[in-house]
């Protein structure tokens, strides 16, 4: 596991008429302050990624279909420099997954349906402190394959 990662099951309350999911809460341990909060969709085999923020710390939930999100630790400092860690989030496994500032991140959609993914960020989205990447050429040791293990 990635230094300062967080992953937190999240309560789903299911009833006749459909469910509540919740995310994030201001009395939360991870909750720092709030910037935004704001949904993406990703496509069944869609890659969107690499992105880094320099102040932002991203806390992502997938409510609905599945996704399988990278993160690799490239911080001069980390004591887990190097590492990449995968975390598949959404149907079966909803969660909140916080990550922190300078950990690259990126997510491709799995299964057949399109996936909804939500964040709850720190600050309001700004274009000068995120850096991307290519997603297929670039110096991070992750193949986005299909893995058939």
């Amino acid at each position: 596991m990635i230094d300062g990662v967080v992953i937190k099951p999240l309560r789903v309350i299911p009833d006749e008429r459909g469910k509540v999911m919740h995310m994030m809460k201001a009395t939360d341990a991870e909750f720092a302050r709030f910037g935004e909060i704001y949904f993406s969709t990703v496509n069944p085999g869609v890659v969107k990624g690499w992105h880094l923020h320099h102040e932002m710390v991203i806390n992502y939930a997938v409510p609905m279909g599945q996704i399988k999100l990278v993160l690799f630790d490239d911080r001069p400092t980390s004591k887990t420099k190097g590492e990449v860690q995968e975390i598949f989030v959404g149907d079966g496994n909803y969660a909140l997954v916080q990550v922190p500032i300078e950990v690259w991140n990126g997510f491709k959609g799995c299964g057949v349906a399109p996936a909804l993914v939500a964040n709850c960020a720190t600050i309001p989205h700004d274009p000068s402190e995120i850096v991307r990447l290519d997603p297929f050429k670039n110096h991070i040791p992750y193949d986005w394959s299909l893995k058939h293990r």
